[in-house]
């Protein structure tokens, strides 16, 4: 019986991904490294922030021998929460779908939790789940490890095995299965493709949900 459903945020609140996306590969192609979008999409989505840059600072080291700048976390930032503020929106239909939600809900994102605020509140989703949003800095280890699901859980006091996460990455679904949840994977979000859909799938998604108005049909039956 599922009695809390858990959120990933970005890429499924909240259409920032894309932005996320369209930055970083901007940022680092200036400085010499080059992605293809694809491989970037299925190797980081889902990553913690640490996680990210420690991955590449090791690709900086590797393909250009020197470390990624100094500066350039802080730029990068700086860069996307500038187009954040000025661009970000709902992922289509999550307010109408949440609000129409019972039990308990919470958002476990791989964002810290200061930066899950403002994305929040820009998408005007934030007391929809206040105070319930975790973010990575409040666990020892992020996704794909089960820590941060796990804590929202204990938050709301209901049983890992009646929670269902839904989840745009790789490294949500591995770790919503490690946490001993069911698992969706969500596709609704404006920088999924169908080999993002494949990839959800064999992590061990249960079903893939392609948009709000799936979602809340899927939600009445539980």
């Amino acid at each position: 019986m599922v009695e809390a459903v858990l959120f990933d945020c970005d890429g499924v609140l909240v259409d920032s991904e894309i932005l996320a996306v369209e930055v970083e590969t901007q940022m680092l192609a200036e400085i010499g490294l080059h992605y293809d979008i694809q491989d970037f999409k299925a190797r980081f989505m889902g990553m913690s922030d640490a996680a990210f840059f420690a991955a590449l600072d090791s690709d900086s080291r590797t393909q250009l021998g020197r470390p990624l700048p100094q500066s350039f976390e802080a730029l990068c930032r700086e860069r996307l929460y500038r187009e954040v503020q000025a661009r970000l929106t709902e992922v289509e239909g999550a307010a109408k779908a949440i609000a129409g939600l019972d039990g308990g809900k919470a958002v476990a994102s791989s964002s810290r939790t200061d930066k899950l605020r403002i994305k929040l509140e820009r998408a005007r989703l934030w007391h929809l789940f206040d105070p319930h949003v975790y973010g990575a800095d409040q666990v020892t280890h992020a996704k794909p490890a089960p820590d941060l699901f796990l804590y929202a859980a204990k938050a709301l006091g209901v049983r890992p095995e009646n929670c269902l996460v839904i989840e745009d990455s790789v490294n949500g679904v591995r770790a919503a299965i490690a946490a001993g949840m069911r698992v969706w994977g969500f596709t609704g979000g404006s920088h999924m493709d169908e080999p993002a859909r494949d990839r959800l799938i064999a992590a061990g998604a249960e079903r893939i949900v392609p948009s709000w108005s799936d979602a809340s049909a899927l939600f009445s039956s539980l």
